[in-house]
């Protein structure tokens, strides 16, 4: 086989294995205010934590949360960006993906169960822009507990060109 064969074949899949990541990852500016969003939760639970003690020993759990459809962001990215969020401040606090039934109502007392609920406003229009008005409430409880330790509710609006 030529040398300038062999080279378009490997030029050809090169490419062809750069066009199949496309697609799946969403645009920058989405990034951007769901992650925005989600370092203001972050920064409003280390503003106060209810634990004492060293929040760098701590480990948050964070359960699946439920979001508005009309919002159009998946649970997984919110999940994904308050996670990053949380392990992004300086001396926070370990983060994992939780799901029901992962701990007993026996986990050590540095275990925390932060979930959470965004839901959609409406839609505000405006002349150049439409905005997603949302409310994000945050509770963390210690595993095993119905009532929350810590609670926070977020307001704001995303704008929809950023989604």
């Amino acid at each position: 086989m030529k040398p300038t064969r062999v080279a378009g074949v490997i030029a050809l899949c090169l490419l062809l294995s750069g066009c199949a990541g496309l697609g799946d990852a969403p645009p920058d500016d989405m990034r951007q205010a769901v992650y925005g969003m989600s370092n203001q939760a972050a920064e409003a639970l280390l503003e106060s934590p209810p634990w004492s003690g060293d929040t760098q020993d701590m480990v948050v759990m964070l359960a699946p949360p439920t979001v508005s459809p009309a919002l159009g962001i998946t649970s997984g990215r919110l999940t994904e960006t308050l996670g990053r969020a949380l392990l992004a401040q300086e001396d926070g606090p370990q983060v994992l993906d939780w799901t029901p039934g992962m701990l007993a109502d026996d986990a050590p007392d540095n275990h925390w169960v932060l979930e959470s609920r965004l839901a959609g406003n409406g839609v505000l229009r405006l002349s150049d822009r439409e905005l997603r008005p949302y409310q994000w409430e945050i509770t963390l409880r210690r595993p095993g507990q119905e009532a929350p330790s810590w609670r926070a509710t977020l307001s704001g609006a995303l704008d929809a060109s950023a989604l």
